[in-house]
């Protein structure tokens, strides 16, 4: 037997002895997300006969019940869906700020931000989009019949379901019983005297008569009938901003995708409101210019190159991205090699820029960290990749009057005063600017890849805030760079810069002590932090379908 055929063997060998093994296999559908409930959920109505967009949409609605710290219907988000004919198409069912928002809005008198205006108030919710985007999902791809994808939902609200450990933590934080006290209304659901326990039956009776009369009357009722008066009578109570009229003009919007290839893989993400697309894109773009064959993973070089194409996008983030529907996005220019080309020529091949020198590019023309995630693929094909947000944990913490459900805390995802963070840190400048009925500017970067023959290969995303990019990138320059399987690839340690504040973010306990002063002796300062996003995902090869629920969290990924 020839060498060269022996060492192949060897390597496959050693491949198969130290990969992680997938979280779920199925030859006709997979669904990856942030529970377990729901993922078997989804799981069921494909075994139905439904399709991958009908099982995503039913998904969602259980996330809205079983995951309601960021699973919801008071909030929005994206979706990216690849037909088996090959068609991808994005829904971008992102919040809208109100018609009464204007840009000053969270400023004093004195012009400066006022501290948790744009957080813990009903100012700070945007019109929700979650309903409308599985409604527009489901008139244009579904299939299944639109009372069985919600129906679940309604039963797991009603009737209840069995606390897991991290619910049961999160609803007994000091931090969190503080914040659900505070709205009256979410306190009857959220605050209790007595200590909630593992797997107790959680009831969320209103929300249940809520996701009921979505079921029966369809999607538009969220939008015009007896819940939009809910919302309204809580914007009353609240002194909020939303109407009436705003949710009426609510509408969720069909948009052509982000689409590049990267190293021969055509790559499918989010156009704005999403940064998500755009970001990447800059990423790999850059990232071409170097042969990763060369570089040992998570070596100094390697964190170093990425750590500076990830430094030059997000300035570039802040700089042009906003909603495209009000302000000129130059997309093709962002996208495009020779932007990349142009931007990486100012990387040091040793040391590490700084971020005070670094601006945005020159362009003639004239989030959350707890949102959520989830990945399906059906027997046919269809793929459907979904990241949803109430932006921060719990949203705003108010719940809708007699409705059950809990707003939104997007608006503070707009610039509220042009170069001042936000709560993850990100700068933003007038493209991002509040206006009303203005979609704001989002990290949240569902994604589909392709391999070079066109055939489905990954569905990506994760929450994460303004690690989502970082995280999406990353896993996929895994999988493709990298040569890992779809479970090491999710599980590796990750990393994340973002320009501002000038640091590489590392998740603790997954490098070396020298790779770390490698690091430093290059220039980078370095902080070190908790998990990095919930990549939940699925990786199509050889007729089989892989689903990788990341272990970070309480993920689930169920196949069959």
């Amino acid at each position: 037997m020839k060498t060269g055929l022996i060492n192949l063997y060897i390597c496959l060998i050693i491949n198969l002895l130290f990969a992680r093994t997938p979280d779920a296999v199925g030859e006709n559908g997979v669904v990856v997300s942030s529970n377990e409930i729901a993922s078997q959920i989804g799981i069921d109505v494909l075994k139905n006969g439904g399709n991958a967009i009908d099982a995503a949409i039913a998904t969602g609605f259980a996330l809205a019940v079983v995951h309601p710290g960021a699973g919801n219907i008071g909030g929005g988000g994206f979706m990216v869906i690849r037909l088996a004919d090959g068609r991808v198409k994005t829904i971008d069912f992102r919040e809208t700020s109100p018609a009464a928002a204007f840009r000053d809005m969270f400023l004093d008198d004195s012009l400066d931000v006022i501290p948790g205006k744009s957080w813990q108030t009903s100012w700070a919710a945007g019109v929700p989009g979650s309903v409308a985007g599985f409604g527009l999902a489901y008139e244009k791809y579904g299939s299944a019949n639109w009372r069985d994808l919600v129906k679940p939902a309604v039963n797991l609200a009603s009737n209840g379901f069995p606390l897991d450990y991290q619910n049961m933590m999160y609803f007994n934080h000091p931090y969190y019983q503080e914040y659900l006290s505070t709205d009256t209304e979410s306190a009857k659901i959220f605050s209790k005297e007595e200590p909630f326990t593992l797997y107790q039956t959680f009831i969320q009776d209103d929300l249940g008569k809520t996701l009921e009369r979505i079921a029966n009357n369809g999607w538009a009722e969220f939008y015009n009938g007896k819940t939009a008066s809910m919302i309204e009578k809580c914007m009353q109570r609240t002194d909020g901003l939303m109407t009436r009229e705003d949710l009426k003009n609510y509408h969720a919007v069909v948009r052509n995708p982000i689409s590049f290839n990267y190293r021969g893989y055509k790559v499918h993400s989010m156009p704005p409101a999403s940064s998500g697309g755009i970001t990447i894109a800059g990423i790999l773009n850059q990232l071409e210019n170097i042969d990763m064959d060369s570089l040992d993973y998570h070596s100094a070089q390697h964190i170093h190159f990425v750590a500076e194409a990830e430094r030059r996008v997000y300035a570039d983030r802040a700089e042009f991205m906003g909603d495209m529907d009000f302000v000129p996005v130059p997309i093709d220019k962002l996208i495009s090699d020779e932007y990349a080309n142009d931007r990486w020529k100012s990387v040091d091949t040793l040391m590490a820029s700084k971020s005070e020198d670094i601006s945005h590019g020159d362009i003639p023309f004239l989030e959350s960290e707890e949102t959520t995630h989830y990945s399906v693929v059906d027997k046919w094909g269809n793929a459907v990749s979904v990241t949803t947000t109430v932006n921060g944990w719990f949203g705003n913490g108010i719940v809708v009057d007699g409705a059950g459900f809990l707003l939104n805390n997007e608006m503070d995802d707009f610039s509220a005063k042009p170069g001042v963070p936000n709560a993850y840190g990100l700068i933003g400048n007038t493209a991002n600017a509040i206006e009303p009925g203005k979609r704001m500017l989002s990290s949240m970067s569902p994604t589909i890849v392709e391999t070079p023959d066109g055939e489905l290969f990954l569905v990506l995303g994760s929450p994460g805030g303004s690690t989502i990019i970082t995280t999406t990138a990353q896993v996929i320059m895994n999988v493709i760079d990298f040569d890992m399987n779809i479970e090491d690839a999710v599980e590796s340690y990750r990393f994340h810069h973002q320009w501002l504040p000038d640091m590489i973010q590392f998740e603790s306990g997954g490098f070396s002590l020298e790779t770390i002063q490698a690091l430093e002796n290059r220039g980078h300062a370095i902080k070190y932090r908790g998990s990095i996003g919930e990549a939940n995902c699925i990786q199509v090869e050889d007729g089989l379908i892989f689903g990788s629920a990341d272990s970070r969290r309480n993920s689930s990924a169920v196949g069959y």
